[in-house]
């Protein structure tokens, strides 16, 4: 059997309560190490989650040789900073999304994963879902038909102030908080968008609380959608096509994984097994580092992440569309 990859996790961020259940379960990985900015901190994490070791760091973890990989929760204005400095320090990275909407710094990122010879992926867990690969499958397959339009939705309701999520010095929002999901979705079924145009309502603290965008991809396809911080809580994706279409009430969470095929006047359900995406991710990754699979999310993918995020935050800045 495999050894397992020994993992870190910087940063005690609430995401991270998501992704160690996962890691607990999996025989490919190991998770040992938590870091904080405060030690007190870093230990009752440790300890409450069954982490082996605690530092009181980042960088007493990035400094640590038994560790092979970081699993970096750290806000958005720090993600390719953190990911370029473990990657300098030897270690493989998972980044929580978004890495960045700025492509300059998604390039820097993985140049320095190229010349420490590393991995680094994004991650959007929803991608490593069985659920979402059947999706892929039954689009590809033309199940119904020609593919014509991508729409999409992804919100809940936040109105602290204070939160991370809505402050703007760590370029937070509705569009990078949720709606990155919805760029990524559109962009798995479309490929890259030829135009973006964005319409956003920015609230009280000065983020986008509600986001609205269009895609236009290659082959007259389009994308729509909604995210926003503002809205009541709902998460769902429909791929349109000229004979049918495939409707995904949870496409993000994968919580209830099932795809409706909708044609000819029918809902055909088909249900997909439940498995842990934080999981699924965690086990790409290490099975890349241990030469034993490929990474399903590399530059191209995070670049065209960043290229359509950018492009949609400068059209709802500016008011027109950008051009890609």
């Amino acid at each position: 059997m495999t050894k397992p990859v020994k993992w870190g996790i910087i940063s005690t961020a609430d995401i991270n309560r998501k992704v160690i259940p996962g890691a607990h379960a999996s025989d490919k990985v190991e998770l040992a190490a938590v870091a904080s900015r405060n030690r007190e901190r870093a230990e009752e994490y440790a300890k409450q989650w069954e982490i082996a070791r605690a530092f009181g760091s980042y960088d007493e973890l990035l400094a640590d040789p038994e560790i092979e990989a970081v699993y970096i929760s750290l806000p958005n204005t720090m993600h390719c900073e953190w990911s370029i400095r473990a990657l300098e320090a030897g270690k493989h990275v998972l980044c929580e999304k978004p890495l960045s909407r700025h492509p300059e710094e998604v390039s820097a990122a993985f140049d320095a994963a190229d010349r420490a010879g590393l991995h680094l992926s994004e991650a959007f867990m929803y991608r490593h879902n069985p659920q979402t690969k059947r999706l892929q499958e039954l689009v590809a397959d033309g199940a119904i038909g020609e593919l014509r339009l991508v729409r999409s939705v992804f919100s809940y309701s936040l109105y602290d102030h204070d939160n991370i999520r809505l402050r703007t010095d760590v370029e937070g929002g509705a569009l990078m908080d949720v709606g990155c999901y919805n760029v990524s979705g559109s962009r798995l079924l479309g490929g890259e968008p030829e135009r973006a145009y964005g319409e956003a309502w920015f609230g009280p603290s000065g983020t986008d609380w509600v986001f609205a965008g269009t895609l236009r991809f290659p082959g007259n396809v389009l994308a729509s959608f909604h995210c926003g911080t503002a809205l009541p809580e709902h998460d769902e994706l429909e791929a349109i096509g000229s004979e049918g279409s495939l409707f995904l009430d949870d496409p993000w969470h994968c919580g209830a994984p099932v795809l409706e095929l909708r044609r000819d006047g029918t809902v055909e359900r088909i249900e997909i097994e439940r498995q842990d995406s934080y999981r699924l991710e965690l086990e790409n990754v290490s099975d890349a580092i241990r030469g034993e699979g490929e990474l399903l999310l590399a530059r191209d993918d995070a670049l065209g992440q960043a290229r359509t995020l950018e492009a949609l935050h400068e059209s709802a800045t500016n008011g027109v569309p950008v051009s890609l």
